[in-house]
């Protein structure tokens, strides 16, 4: 028997460090050099108001950990500290990490002997014939106690691997709980922009509509000393009540971000407090960092997380391999065994037993080999995710970059078209008055000018909603943040 023992662990040694299945390794980053074919303006276009600044890409900047922090704005800092405390998706992405890190512990345990102590005792009439023919039966009891050891040696790496698959869901679990603190602070701040430009915009249209009703009044005084007719009375009533009836869907789009951000903030709708933010409280970052191409892969939450799903798979295979193999394993047990209790640890009592054994999957219907097989599909399936998943975030990238340009361009024309639009309902107005014109011209000037300004507005948003959008699409900086409960390993080649 020790022959046998000293056998398999020299089995064990020369085995050491073994581990069947592929050894997995991070897929490289994308071999380019930006992320749009077409060549990016130094600067964006600007425009003399509030949101209308020149953007440049600072190509190769890291991202702060707390990026909104780059929009100035104590409110919108505030909103998504609490958010990030209350919100009840985050507490359960923490459970699930705390919950796989403690998997992963109970994974290391397969790699120390188990022992298990046992303490027993039975009475039972015993047949003399077992002893001699015509002995006669007897009761007895039988007490027992003994510790027992086993150890199954991890010849082919199979726990090894298992352990790895164990901590690569860790990791992925941490990425997706990255990913949630990313969509959530990138959802309360463009919540927060749209909350404050509809607040604009329902501003703009109660202007309008005071700017209406005096024209209003007027028309009716003109009425009535005969110098108007009814149709330019109804006519601009008309107007009056088209310029009203855009305001419930503003109203009710205020109420929805509202709402929106007192869930987000982990809170009911009722118990909420009115968040007052408007645009004017935000500041347009200038200087936008813009991670490089070579790094984004280690900065996307999303890309991590998958890559993590991608390890997990891989090692996976190497358990179904390990499982189609020989498996060593070593027992033993000392203790004693007596016909009373109170000779149990006497040592004419001691019993003890070695033993070893080494099991080899014969036949199994094909069902480890077919296991095997369905590990490698799920990798295959996991790799092509991972490149699914890295080309969506270049798009990402891509898609926000060229926004952030032609929004500022559509917001220069805009502001243009404001003024031209208001000069022009200014010089039609006192052509009106002077009676050079018909109230057709009028209204159609007013309701130019109507959805210019609130075109402005929206303009303005955009510009806010697609410069967050862009530090969503980079990753949005968890690697420089400093609250605990993720894991915190800087992407390589970032700098700040």
């Amino acid at each position: 028997m020790m022959r046998a023992v000293l056998a398999g662990v020299a089995v064990v040694l020369a085995a050491a460090g073994c581990a069947v299945g592929p050894n997995f390794r991070t897929p490289a980053a994308p071999a380019v050099d930006g992320y749009v074919a077409e060549a990016l303006p130094a600067k964006t276009a600007s425009t003399g108001a509030s949101g209308g600044a020149a953007q440049s890409f600072q190509f190769g900047r890291d991202l702060p950990g707390e990026w909104w922090a780059l929009f100035g704005s104590s409110k919108l800092d505030a909103l998504i500290k609490e958010a990030m405390a209350n919100y009840p998706s985050i507490a359960a992405q923490q459970a699930a990490l705390r919950a796989a890190r403690e998997d992963a512990r109970a994974g290391r345990g397969v790699f120390l002997p188990k022992a298990q102590g046992m303490l027993g005792g039975q009475r039972a009439q015993v047949s003399g014939a077992s002893i001699a023919p015509g002995f006669p039966g007897f009761i007895t009891n039988v007490f027992q106690a003994n510790v027992g050891v086993s150890y199954t040696f991890d010849l082919f790496g199979g726990e090894r691997r298992e352990l790895e698959r164990l901590k690569a869901q860790v990791e992925q679990q941490n990425f997706l709980l990255e990913g949630s603190y990313l969509t959530l602070t990138a959802n309360v701040a463009s919540t927060a922009v749209q909350l404050a430009s509809v607040r604009e915009q329902i501003a703009v249209t109660r202007e309008i509509i005071s700017l209406e009703q005096k024209q209003l009044d007027l028309i009716q005084r003109q009425y009535a000393i005969g110098i108007r007719t009814q149709a330019d009375v109804l006519q601009q009533q008309s107007n009056l009540a088209s310029v009203r009836a855009s305001l419930p869907s503003l109203q009710q789009q205020r109420s929805a971000a509202a709402h929106a951000l007192a869930v987000l903030s982990g809170q009911l709708p009722h118990d909420a407090l009115p968040v007052e933010i408007d645009l004017a409280n935000l500041k347009l970052p200038e200087n936008v960092p813009v991670s490089l191409p070579s790094t984004l892969v280690a900065q996307r939450p999303d890309i991590r997380a998958q890559e993590a799903l991608m390890h997990e798979a891989s090692a996976a295979v190497g358990v179904a391999t390990a499982n189609m193999l020989p498996q060593l394993t070593l027992n033993g047990s000392a203790g004693g065994e007596s016909l009373s209790f109170s000779n149990l640890l006497t040592p004419g009592a001691g019993v003890w037993n070695l033993s070893a054994g080494l099991t080899q999957p014969i036949f199994a219907g094909g069902a480890l080999n077919a296991k095997r097989r369905a590990a490698v599909a799920a990798f295959d399936q996991a790799a092509a995710l991972y490149r699914l998943t890295v080309l969506n975030a270049f798009q990402n990238v891509a898609d926000t970059l060229t926004a952030l340009d032609n929004d500022a361009q559509a917001l220069k024309a805009q502001s243009d078209a404001v003024g031209a639009a208001r000069a022009s309902l200014d010089l039609i107005k006192r052509q009106y008055d002077a009676g050079a014109v018909n109230y057709v011209s009028l209204l159609a000037a007013q309701q130019i000018y109507q959805q210019s300004r609130i075109a402005y507005v929206r303009a303005v948003a955009s510009r806010y909603t697609d410069t967050i959008t862009l530090f969503q699409a980079l990753g949005g900086g968890w690697w420089n943040r400093n609250d605990a409960g993720t894991l915190r390993a800087a992407p390589s080649g970032s700098r700040h």
